[in-house]
């Protein structure tokens, strides 16, 4: 169980970043995963008409809004209360709140779908979650993985520049929103695989060259474009990796 500091501090991040935005950044986030999310929805796999999902984190729920206007029964696991009370004061019966740490929780059933967004970069060990999200899928069932990409374009020109040391190296804005890590996506992939997994597709979406400091006037359409254009590039390249990992059937 993590400590009382460890439990301030998650609360604390939640009030700062996700209610209060603190930073004035979180409009660039939501623009890039709502333009994104047809994407997303296109992965989901609905077995016999079962459309239930685990959703990993709440965030804003900028996903779990359009997720429950498809149709879908979405559960959360959320570690934050203030983010829980959120959720559920927004969406009442419509949404089942399990507010937990996932290191603690086990669901009450298994999950065709799991969705671990922007997740792996904030715990403290990544693969071992991985391994309990390997408990929570259903045989033949899938969890998509997005983590922030260690490869970026914008990570790569920065260490050009001299403004950081090495691409994977944590900029100021990752320490201040909770990130302890960027990932490759070999380094993404090889933790599912380690856990059991087959990884079944990779992908990446939004052409970034520049931190999101350096964003915040820019034009919304332009967000969208740099999101959309994203299917034309190597995912390596991209500010976003991602993959879909499916649990083996028996």
């Amino acid at each position: 169980m993590p400590s009382s500091a460890v439990s301030k501090k998650i609360e604390n991040f939640a009030s700062d970043i996700y209610i209060k935005d603190s930073t004035g950044e979180n409009f660039i986030e939501n623009i890039i995963n709502t333009t994104n999310l047809p994407a997303l929805l296109s992965r989901l796999k609905v077995v016999n008409g079962d459309k239930a999902i685990l959703e990993m984190g709440f965030g804003e729920g900028t996903i779990t809004e359009p997720l429950l206007a498809a149709g879908y029964e979405v559960e959360i696991v959320e570690g934050s209360a203030k983010l829980c009370d959120n959720a559920r004061e927004r969406f009442g019966s419509k949404l089942k709140v399990n507010c937990s740490y996932f290191e603690n929780f086990t669901p009450s059933r298994q999950f065709n779908n799991v969705l671990s967004l922007h997740v792996l970069e904030h715990v403290d060990q990544p693969a071992d979650v991985v391994r309990k999200i390997h408990d929570w899928v259903a045989p033949g069932g899938q969890v998509i993985a997005v983590v922030p990409n260690a490869q970026s374009l914008h990570r790569e020109l920065s260490v050009m520049m001299g403004l950081q040391e090495k691409n994977d190296s944590l900029s100021p804005r990752d320490v201040l929103v909770g990130h302890q890590r960027v990932f490759t996506l070999d380094q993404l992939a090889a933790h599912f695989e380690a856990a059991g997994f087959e990884i079944t597709e990779r992908f990446g979406y939004f052409v970034k060259v520049v931190p999101n400091s350096m964003m915040v006037g820019w034009n919304p359409d332009l967000i969208k474009a740099l999101t959309s254009i994203s299917v034309q590039l190597p995912p390596h390249l991209l500010a976003n990796v991602g993959l879909v990992a499916t649990k083996r059937a028996k």
